[in-house]
């Protein structure tokens, strides 16, 4: 996968840089896959493609889905999240708002900093990526 030098550079400065990339998106993936916490970025995700929704009634099924998917206790793709947090949405998982995630999206972005993006940018996929970007 080939990526624009000024991408690959960029993912190095921010997590934000590198989620704003649809490539970086995917790149951040597969290095997660690798260990196995790949359900913290597809939440995020999930959580961004929420946001934009405007029916309530699609907004209600995509809460549902998130929540069966990521947040309720043995969820397939079970997020780690504090039962606090994880209790709000459950309350609010009936009549679920635009901000029902939000307090769990910024946990699981914290996560993602400080835990698995400064191990992304040391892992063999960014450097090879970075290199590869380099000679070009």
């Amino acid at each position: 996968m080939l990526a624009p030098v000024d991408d690959v550079t960029a993912w190095g400065e921010s997590l934000d840089q590198l989620l704003q990339c649809k490539t970086g998106q995917l790149v951040f993936e597969d290095f997660l896959r690798t260990e196995y916490s790949e359900e913290n970025l597809l939440f995020w995700l999930a959580c961004e493609g929420y946001k934009k929704i405007a029916g309530e009634t699609e907004l209600t099924v995509a809460a549902k889905r998130i929540y069966t998917e990521f947040v309720q206790v043995d969820a397939p793709r079970q997020i780690n999240i504090d039962c606090v947090t994880r209790e709000e949405i459950s309350e609010n998982i009936s009549q679920p708002g635009p901000n029902c995630f939000d307090g769990a999206q910024r946990v699981i972005y914290g996560l993602m900093e400080n835990d698995c993006y400064p191990r992304f940018l040391k892992s063999e996929i960014y450097q090879a990526l970075l290199e590869q970007a380099e000679k070009r």
